[in-house]
């Protein structure tokens, strides 16, 4: 097959949408191609893009900790209707529904729901979390506070933003809480767990966490974002996220670091059954939830009929995740295809950005030429 279509449309997007992009495509669980175009630094063109340059996945992340979290329900220390205060004691008790702090125009708040009234958080399970229809906030400011314990302080007693199952809204804290809810069960910090159950078992050598905790590391073969006015600085090798750089660069909502090779390896794992078990699996890539266009699985998104999503051009059994930064991974069980696209396409800031017409046409050509041979 010959994916040129897709590298055409990426090689127009460089310097224009995105100064770096790695596209990786797998199918019936061969790697069939994989390109790397524009420069790590676009600024000197002194670092082009390699097979090997890492990305920072962003939400992409939360796939890692999903699966994780999926694991020890198959070992039967949790389960998906488990309420989160039998592993979080904190997080219970009745809540306020109110607008939530915006995380795009600081100093604003969302409202997402009519509804006042409060919300028991004891009667919150996991799977509410994983489905995205817990009645949380998509976002708080645990970027301002002064530590990592404060910030899970925060999350463990955060109000909502509307009654539980109302709506999805799709939420960082509970994927924070989900990953602390990990540690807790598994007595390990995430980052190592993540590792031990699922970045070693598949041999993904270069997705970790980052910075590294033991020293300094060279930055060099890593795509950077954008300059972070809160940080005075250009991120690069640390988590673009400020919650998660707040909560240390490792939590369950972002922090992960990787390249589309490794992704799309990841992916492949969801079709070949290595990790999970497939009923495990069946459960997780059906429809949990919907709300307008947006349909869920457990930690997946899936296909959507919006044509402006970057899911549809793929079959209607496609599942995966996008990540802010530019990054998203989509697994069609239909074709036997796997599609990793890594871009830091934040690079130049949060406005204007091209990434999701960009997704669309890329995974466009990529169908047309999978059909066609």
């Amino acid at each position: 097959m010959n994916f040129s279509e897709a590298d055409s449309v990426l090689s127009q997007a460089i310097g224009r949408i995105t100064p770096a992009a790695q596209l990786t495509i797998r199918h019936k669980g061969k790697l069939v191609h994989a390109a790397a175009l524009g420069y790590l630094d676009p600024e000197t063109r002194n670092y082009p893009t390699r097979l090997d340059s890492l990305f920072d996945l962003a939400s992409v992340t939360k796939l890692y900790t999903t699966t994780v979290f999926m694991l020890l329900v198959e070992q039967g220390k949790v389960s998906l209707d488990t309420p989160v205060r039998t592993v979080l004691p904190e997080f219970d008790g009745l809540r306020p529904i109110q607008p939530y702090e915006n995380p795009l125009d600081w100093g604003k708040t969302v409202s997402v729901s009519e509804q006042t009234g409060q919300v028991d958080a004891g009667k919150i399970t996991f799977r509410n979390l994983l489905i995205h229809n817990s009645g949380l906030p998509a976002w708080r400011p645990f970027k301002d506070q002064s530590d990592a314990e404060s910030a899970l302080r925060l999350a463990l007693g955060t109000f909502f933003s509307y009654p539980t199952g109302e709506r999805i809204v799709y939420s960082d804290v509970g994927l924070i809480l989900l990953g602390l809810a990990v540690e807790k069960l598994t007595g390990s910090p995430l980052d190592e767990t993540i590792h031990e159950c699922v970045t070693r078992p598949l041999g993904l050598e270069s997705t970790r966490y980052l910075p590294v905790a033991n020293g300094p590391y060279n930055t060099s073969n890593i795509a950077p974002t954008e300059f972070c006015q809160w940080r005075n600085r250009r991120i690069c090798g640390e988590v673009h996220d400020e919650n998660a750089w707040r909560l240390g660069g490792v939590a369950g909502h972002a922090g992960m670091f990787s390249n589309a090779g490794e992704v799309a390896a990841f992916g492949q794992s969801f079709l070949d059954g290595r990790l999970l078990r497939r009923k495990t699996i069946v459960e997780m890539t059906r429809q949990q939830v919907q709300f307008n266009l947006i349909r869920r699985g457990i930690g997946f998104v899936l296909w959507s009929p919006d044509p402006d999503a970057s899911s549809n051009p793929f079959s209607q059994s496609t599942f995966g995740h996008t990540g802010f930064t530019g990054t998203c991974l989509w697994v069609d069980p239909q074709r036997e295809l796997v599609v990793a696209l890594m871009t830091d396409d934040v690079y130049r800031g949060r406005e204007g950005r091209g990434i999701a017409p960009l997704r669309v046409q890329v995974h466009r050509a990529i169908v047309k030429c999978v059909d066609a041979a």
